[in-house]
């Protein structure tokens, strides 16, 4: 399924390769169907305490203390070369959230995480792509 408005496949969109392990968090019910087509060998799983073996950890979230406390977690559990996507109620979904590009920054920064991208996941959620300051990672 095509997300957002520039037609590519969000698996692509998100860096999904075949053979990557995936955790998402809080994901909304469709989140599945919005990532088909998958590459193959593609694991999915919902444990925060995989995170260690992922390669991508999507986060949904339309909450400060939520979004602080849980990139603080994974901050400490990632692998080095692990991404975070962080994703948000778009304003035009005009759904109530505490969250911005902005405040998702301002939270990652001082964690040593730095934004590299930022996609349209679909109508309703925005996405922006964190990893871990080159300097840090070991």
């Amino acid at each position: 399924m095509n997300s957002g408005y520039s037609g590519t496949p969000l698996a692509k969109k998100l860096g999904i390769k075949p053979g990557s392990a995936i955790v998402v968090l809080n994901a909304p019910a469709n989140y599945l169907d919005l990532l088909s087509p998958l590459p193959g060998k593609v694991s999915i799983g919902d444990d925060v305490g995989r995170s260690r073996e992922a390669d991508i950890i999507h986060l949904f979230t339309n909450g400060r203390d939520d979004l602080a406390s849980t990139l603080s977690r994974l901050r400490n559990a990632i692998k080095h070369d692990a991404a975070v996507w962080v994703s948000w109620y778009k304003k035009a979904a005009k759904l109530p959230t505490e969250i911005t590009e902005d405040l998702i920054r301002e939270v990652a920064l001082p964690l040593g995480l730095v934004d590299v991208k930022v996609c349209a996941v679909d109508e309703r959620w925005s996405g922006l792509k964190l990893v871990i300051r080159k300097e840090n990672r070991v």
